[in-house]
């Protein structure tokens, strides 16, 4: 992800549920375990969920709400918000 200067690698797949709705489903990882502990943060609120919710979902204020952004160094915010705008733009994307 660009703004890191840790590496973030992150992979989406469309999955198809029973119901017919088309789920997002993200696996990531990161060369910092710090980084891959918000990477799985992240996952944990958008995976396996619709573009739709994805979209409804706001994870700067969750990330607010835990108390992590005041732990965060600009930088690591920065690789954050890169992170986040790539699951929402994967959420915009034809599947």
């Amino acid at each position: 992800m660009r703004g890191c200067v840790s590496q973030v690698w992150l992979e989406r797949q469309a999955r198809n549920a029973p119901d017919g709705r088309v789920l997002l489903h993200y696996r990531g990882d990161s060369d910092s375990h710090l980084v891959r502990g918000l990477v799985a943060i992240a996952i944990a609120l958008y995976s396996d969920h619709t573009a739709k919710e994805i979209l409804a979902t706001d994870a700067f204020a969750v990330f607010r709400e835990l108390g992590l952004e005041q732990h965060l160094t600009p930088q690591r915010s920065n690789g954050v918000r890169a992170m986040i705008e790539r699951i929402r733009a994967d959420a915009l994307a034809p599947v």
